[in-house]
Formats: structure tokens, sequence, C-alpha cells
């Protein structure tokens, strides 16, 4: 008897916290209204290999005219565009993007996330600085195009510091509800905080999801978006990984297309979607109200 009150001291408690504890986002990144996808709705994101292939044919029936950048022909005038990738994936995502983009002149850039799987607050600091960089570099505001969580990012980043950004084009992102997303992504975000309360660094942690790092996210992300500053949200109805009513900003210029929630990396409509966006003209700072 004495050996069996001993054993459930045997594993450290902090362990069992660590390991079997299910962590969720918090509930105002849950706002009433929305709702995530249901199970069987993750089946839709198949149609992303169907979607890519359909750009790389269209790519390949343009290449003979393949004009890198501006020259050679028409005079543009086009802001730089730094591409961001959403929640686990890393800029090689949004390359065909980048492609088709640049044979219709405009310079891109990479937003040199390897993985988008760190603390948000952080993640929207390394951005500012790359941004900051190409800012420098060129001479003039960019325009952002982020897919997911990288368009909640661009959104936060437009309000911070409009001097930098001109524009942003947001690709299924859940701005109004973080939280209306897929159980899949779910365990994935559990798994991350189990792991970065395991002492894995460069992890979300706890308060990424539900904590003062969450809040603080959601709420600039909500803040209002610089009239000065060009607003366009891509949604589609057929997104199997967020809600797509959290898709539309209020404050943006909302854009239906119909592919899988990745297959907005890779789809041509989606694709020439962000093409006319990018060609909304921006006001110059303070010439908004």
């Amino acid at each position: 008897m004495g050996d069996d009150q001993e054993h459930p001291q045997a594993v450290p408690s902090v362990l069992v916290a660590t390991f079997v504890s299910r962590y969720t986002v918090a509930d105002f990144l849950l706002p009433e209204g929305f709702a995530a996808p249901g199970a069987a709705s993750v089946l839709r994101e198949a149609r992303v290999v169907t979607e890519a292939g359909r750009l790389a044919w269209s790519r390949a029936g343009a290449a003979v005219h393949h004009r890198p950048y501006a020259g050679q022909g028409a005079v543009r005038d086009l802001d730089p565009v730094v591409l961001v990738p959403g929640f686990l994936a890393g800029d090689a995502t949004l390359a065909l993007m980048a492609r088709s983009l640049r044979e219709q002149g405009h310079r891109t850039y990479r937003s040199h996330m390897r993985a988008n799987v760190g603390c948000t607050v952080q993640a929207a600091d390394l951005l500012e600085s790359r941004i900051a960089s190409v800012v420098a570099r060129r001479g003039r505001r960019v325009r952002i195009v982020g897919h997911s969580l990288g368009g909640m990012l661009a959104r936060g980043l437009a309000v911070r510091r409009p001097d930098l950004v001109s524009g942003i084009v947001t690709l299924g992102s859940p701005m109004l509800a973080p939280g209306a997303h897929h159980a899949t992504l779910t365990r994935s975000l559990d798994a991350l905080v189990r792991l970065s309360r395991a002492g894995v660094p460069g992890l979300m942690a706890l308060d990424c999801i539900a904590g003062d790092c969450a809040r603080a996210s959601f709420d600039e992300s909500r803040a209002p978006v610089p009239a000065d500053v060009a607003f366009t949200a891509v949604y589609s109805r057929r997104d199997g990984i967020v809600d797509w009513r959290a898709c539309i900003d209020p404050l943006a210029a909302a854009v239906e297309v119909r592919s899988s929630h990745l297959g907005m990396a890779v789809d041509p409509t989606v694709v020439d979607a962000v093409r006319r966006a990018l060609l909304v003209p921006a006001s110059e700072p303070g010439d908004g109200v």
C-alpha cells in the first residue's frame, strides 16, 4: 500500500501539465458570430494540387513573354512588394506567386521567414525590420501581400508603420476572429505551446495564444488602417481552414475568389486578384483623414 501511495509522485507535476494539458486560444480571439470550419471542410484543401497546377500551366504559356521587373516596354511606377507566408509556412510557399508578380513588372522581396511558427509580436518586429530595410533600399513605401497569419501581421504593421507601408493585400486572413480556425490548426498550436513549455526556443508560447501577447497582436490588427494605405482583403467561401466571414475586414475592399485556403498562395485567379490590388493607388503619408 505504501508503494501505491508513492507512484503519483513519480512523474513531476510540471511535466504532466506540459504534456497532458490542452491549450486553447483566448475567448477574445473567437468573438460571437464566428465559428471554426467543420471537420470535413479540410477535405477541400486537397484542391491545392490542382490550383498549383493551373498556375504552373498559365505561367508556362506566358514563359516566352517573360520580362523581369519593369523594363523593356511600358513604364511602370510600382511599389516594391514583400510577401509574407502563413502559419507553419515559409517564404517558399509564395515563390510561384512572386514569380508571377515579377513577370508583371513588380519587384518582389521575401519576408525572410523560414517558418511562421514563432511569437506573433516578435514576428511583427522582425517583419518591421525587414520592411524598413526594403524601404531604405528602394526609397519608397512597400506593398505587403500576406497569406493567412501573414496578412494579419501585414495589417498590424500597416497600423504601426504607415510610413513604411503603402498598401496591404490579405489572403484568407481571419482578422476579425483569429480563433475561428479548423481543429487541425488548434492541434498545431497546442503542439507548439507544449514544445515551447518543454524548452524548445523560437515557438509560440501560451502567452501568444491566450495572454497579453495575443491581446496586443489582436488589438493592433483591429486598429483602423490609415487612409493613405490601400487595403484589399481576399477571401473564399470554399476556405476549409478558417471562417471566411472573419476574413472580410470592413475597412478593406473585399474580393471573393473560389480557391481553397492553402490554394490562395498558388491559384491563378488569386494571383490575378493580387495583381489588380497592387495597382490600387495609395495616397502619400499624411494625405488621408
